[in-house]
């Protein structure tokens, strides 16, 4: 596998995001920018990744943690400046260094490793990612010399008529060859409209020394699309999101409406699984084969195993089992597992807790902070009474025993082995094994009271 050194500018504010979020944080298919370009390099071959933080840099090195190396750019005074703050983490190194964006999402593995191909190939100091658009807007213009060779780079507010009449742009993405990268960036200079150290006047001095400067041009142009604005995020967002449904649609799975099906791009899924409309499928959300997963249901860091059904439900941070049915109307909360062959009704909470294998919660429960057990069930409007108001506590139903209707557990509390509680029962001592355990007051019938109080 190729091997490189990633530099990724990420120290910008984003002003036009009008937001108090680092631009490079701002989510798109359920991770932020950088987290999307840090992963297309590393896939297409990475070393190592090195990136130039600014805004909010505590919170942006907080949310990407260990997947890159950090270096701080105090002061945002252009893409060449930002490229300086990188030279001691260099250091000697003498190999290929690619320079990215931190708010380019859409960057794929497969066109990164195809930059670093051409420019290998070309025996280039600088090889230039470039794209062609119909409205090249405010992009800066490559200009090419008559054999196709890159002769300069000029930003589009020092550009010329004729110049912005050119309709391939800069993606601002680069390959370099680090030692030459690091001479030129000693005698850059800020002498233009912006007064900021423009990378691109590297590639002018590597053309005016005779170094060749190559060009690949990116087949889809939206690949390269930088953010600047929410709607350019809503773009990607939905951009990215249909790249992730036609992956798993080429892999198996059955997604019904793809217009109305929402999955993050850390999602796996196994094949012959249907995926119903009106689903999100968050985080690292993990499905296997042969399930049945929506109508209007939300999966967030949830693992699925396979043959299961949920539907018209939200469970995070929950494993649920093989063969399993949830729904509709169910909320699973953190720390949930449903053994294989559980079953899970209409309106029943469930939080903290172990369900066992084939044991039934059908409708209208809360099961919080509790160790089930195995064939189980779970009679309508249980409560597990788990808060005394400072601490919470476990209650314990081990195999086979049966819960009435309207049953309240006061944890903490044991309901043994194969025994029965009574309907309308609230039960706060243990129940041992194979025993009935009944508490509710006798009933009382006065004859004639209603009679007698009518008037």
């Amino acid at each position: 596998m190729a091997e490189f050194v990633a530099v990724v500018l990420a120290a910008g504010k984003g002003t036009r995001m009008k937001s108090a979020l680092p631009k490079v944080l701002h989510q798109v298919g359920g991770e932020p920018m950088l987290a999307h370009v840090l992963a297309a390099a590393r896939q297409a071959g990475a070393a190592r990744c090195v990136t130039v933080i600014g805004f909010g840099a505590a919170a942006v090195e907080a949310a990407i943690g260990p997947a890159s190396e950090f270096v701080i750019q105090a002061e945002q005074l252009g893409t060449g400046h930002a490229v300086m703050q990188a030279q001691a983490a260099l250091g000697g190194y003498a190999g290929t260094v690619m320079v990215l964006c931190g708010d380019t999402p859409l960057l794929t593995a497969d066109l990164l490793g195809r930059l670093y191909a051409a420019h290998r190939e070309a025996g280039a100091a600088a090889t230039v990612l470039t794209a062609r658009m119909d409205d090249p807007g405010a992009y800066g213009r490559v200009i090419r010399d008559r054999a196709g060779r890159v002769a300069k780079i000029i930003e589009h507010k020092d550009a010329s008529p004729a110049e912005l009449a050119v309709n391939e742009i800069n993606t601002g993405i680069y390959c370099f060859e680090c030692q030459p990268l690091l001479a030129a960036l000693a005698g850059l200079t800020c002498d233009n409209k912006q007064g900021e150290y423009y990378l691109t006047d590297v590639v002018g001095m590597f053309v005016a020394q005779g170094a060749k400067v190559w060009a690949l041009t990116a087949e889809d142009d939206r690949e390269t699309l930088g953010i600047n604005s929410r709607r350019q995020l809503a773009e990607a967002e939905k951009i990215l999101r249909r790249r992730k449904l036609e992956e798993l649609m080429d892999s198996g799975v059955t997604i019904m409406d793809p217009d109305s099906t929402f999955i993050d791009a850390g999602v796996s899924i196994a094949a012959d699984t249907v995926v119903y409309p009106f689903t999100w499928l968050e985080g690292a959300t993990r499905i296997g084969s042969g399930c049945a997963v929506g109508p209007n249901t939300r999966l967030a860091d949830t693992v699925l195993g396979d043959n299961t059904t949920i539907h018209f439900s939200y469970a995070h941070e929950c494993t649920v089992g093989n063969g399993v049915t949830v729904g509709p109307y169910v909320h699973l909360r953190p720390a949930t597992v449903l053994a294989d062959g559980a079953k899970v009704g209409n309106f029943v909470e469930i939080k903290n807790s172990t369900v066992g294998r084939d044991s039934k919660v059908p409708h209208l429960s809360y099961i919080g902070d509790t160790d089930m057990g195995a064939g189980v069930n779970i009679g309508s409007g249980t409560i597990t009474v788990n808060y005394d108001g400072k601490k919470k506590h476990r209650t314990v139903i081990e195999d086979d025993a049966f819960i009435g209707c309207n049953t309240n557990l006061v944890a903490p509390v044991t309901v043994g082995r194969g025994s029965f509680i009574g309907a309308g029962s609230t039960i706060t001592k243990d129940v041992p094994p194979d025993a009935l355990g009944v508490a509710r007051a006798r009933q009382a019938n006065i004859e004639g009271w209603v009679i007698k109080h009518k008037g």
